[in-house]
C-alpha cells in the first residue's frame, strides 16, 4: 500500500545487533518501505544490517552510540545529512544517539528542519543524561508504566507530547495454540530427554541478576517436594561481563541437585514456550514492556510474573490471575500450585499486536509532518 504523501524517516540507534530496540527499528523500517516511504537507519553496524537493507531500507554506518566526547564530531555530518536528504522525521531510540541528534537538530532552521521523535524503551536511571529521551517534540512511551515513570521523574515534561504506543507481537510469528513439528520435537527431546515427561516451568532471559534466576532456583527447590516431575528450564545466554554470576547459578543447582536445565541462548523460543507448562517473568527491576510475557500469552501459554512495570500491566489486561506481588516467594509458590491444579483458561490475544503498533507509529509520523 503506497501512501499519497511519501515520507523520509531516519531512525538512529547505537548498533544493529539482536535486541528489543533493534527489533523495533527493523519492524518500523520494513513497514515504512512496504507503505512506499523512504527508510534510513543510522547505526554503528551489526548483524541485522543485511536483513535491514535486503528489506529495502538504507543503512549509514556511523559510530553514533559510543559514550565518548568524540561522538560529538558527528553533529555536523548528521545535520548535513538531514538537510540533503530532506528528512521529514528523525526518530531516536537511545541516549547517546539522542544527545547527538538533539544537538544536530537544535541547530537547524525551525521552519524547515525535520520533526523530532524519541522513544523511551527502558526505565533508565533518573539523571540529566537520561532526560534527553524526553527531548522529542513527541515522546513515545512503550507502556503506561513507562509513561508514569517519565511524568514522575521528569516533571518538566509536557504530558501532551507523550504518546503511548505499546510494543507489539506479530500473531503470525506467535500463533495461538502453536505446536512444534515432529522434527523439532525429536531433536529437542534428544538434547533434553529429561523434559519429555516433565512438568516444565520456563524462565527466559540472559543470565544477569536482574532477571530473577536466584528466585527461580528457590522456587524449583520448593516445588520439587510437591511435584516429583517438575523441571525448571532457563533459556538465555551468559553475560560476558557477568560470567561469575552464571557460575554461581550452575554451582547452586549442582550443590542442591535441583532439576534445572540451562539451555544457553536459543533462537527457537516460540517452540520452547509451546512445550512449557508455565512461563515465568521474575525480573527484580520493572520491565518497560515485557515482550517475552506477551509472546507466551499469544501462544496461549499460562504466565506468572511479578506485578510491576510493563509485565504487571500486560498481565492485568490479559491474565490478571498471573500477577504476584514483587518478591513474594510464598505467593509465587501458591500461584504455581493453583495453575497446576487448574490451568487458567487461555484465549487468543487481540491486543498489543505488531500491526497496531505500526499503524499508530505511522499515524504519529503523518500527524507531525509539515
Amino acid at each position: 500500500m503506497v501512501s499519497e504523501s511519501k515520507l523520509t524517516v531516519v531512525q538512529i540507534v547505537p548498533e544493529m545487533h539482536a535486541g528489543g530496540v533493534e527489533r523495533g527499528v527493523m519492524e518500523v523500517a520494513a513497514s515504512l518501505v512496504a507503505r512506499g516511504h523512504r527508510s534510513l537507519v543510522i547505526s554503528g553496524g551489526g548483524q541485522l544490517v543485511t536483513p535491514l537493507t535486503q528489506a529495502g531500507s538504507e543503512h549509514i554506518q556511523w559510530p553514533v552510540g559510543k559514550k565518548s566526547p568524540l561522538t560529538l564530531r558527528w553533529i555536523w555530518p548528521l545535520r548535513r545529512l538531514l538537510k540533503e536528504h530532506q528528512v521529514d522525521i528523525v526518530h531516536v531510540r537511545s541516549r547517546v544517539p539522542a544527545w547527538l541528534a538533539w544537538l544536530a537538530w537544535r541547530g537547524m532552521d525551525p521552519v524547515t528542519r525535520p520533526r523530532y521523535v524519541t522513544t523511551m524503551h527502558g526505565l533508565h536511571s533518573v539523571s540529566r543524561y537520561s532526560q534527553i529521551m524526553t527531548s522529542g517534540e513527541r515522546v513515545i512511551a512503550v507502556s503506561q508504566a513507562l509513561r508514569t515513570h517519565i511524568l514522575e521523574n521528569y516533571p518538566s515534561t509536557d504530558p501532551d507530547k507523550l504518546v503511548l504506543i505499546h510494543r507489539g507481537v506479530d500473531k503470525k510469528d506467535f500463533p495461538f495454540g502453536h505446536q512444534p513439528d515432529k522434527t523439532w520435537l525429536d531433536a529437542w527431546y534428544q538434547d533434553y530427554p529429561k523434559l519429555k515427561q516433565a512438568k516444565v516451568i520456563t524462565l527466559a532471559g540472559r543470565l544477569t541478576r536482574l532477571k530473577g534466576h536466584a528466585t527461580f532456583l528457590k522456587l524449583i527447590e520448593r516445588l520439587k517436594t510437591r511435584y516429583p516431575d517438575i523441571h525448571g528450564l532457563v533459556v538465555g545466554g551468559e553475560d560476558k561481563r557477568r560470567q561469575g554470576y552464571a557460575q554461581e547459578l550452575y554451582a547452586e543447582v549442582a550443590k542442591k541437585g535441583l532439576p534445572i536445565t540451562f539451555t544457553g541462548a536459543r533462537s527457537d523460543i516460540r517452540e520452547i514456550y509451546a512445550v512449557s507448562d508455565l512461563v515465568l517473568s521474575l525480573s527484580s527491576r520493572p520491565e518497560s514492556f515485557g515482550r517475552t510475557v506477551l509472546e507466551a500469552l499469544y501462544l496461549g501459554r499460562p504466565v506468572i510474573g511479578w506485578d510491576h512495570g510493563g509485565v504487571g500491566e500486560i498481565l492485568a489486561d490479559l491474565l490478571p490471575e498471573g500477577r504476584v506481588k514483587l518478591d513474594d516467594l510464598d505467593g509465587l509458590v501458591q500461584r504455581c500450585d493453583t495453575f497446576f491444579s487448574q490451568a487458567p483458561t487461555m484465549k487468543p490475544v487481540t491486543r498489543f499486536s505488531l500491526q497496531e503498533m505500526l499503524d499508530q507509529t505511522h499515524a504519529l509520523y503523518h500527524s507531525m509532518r509539515r
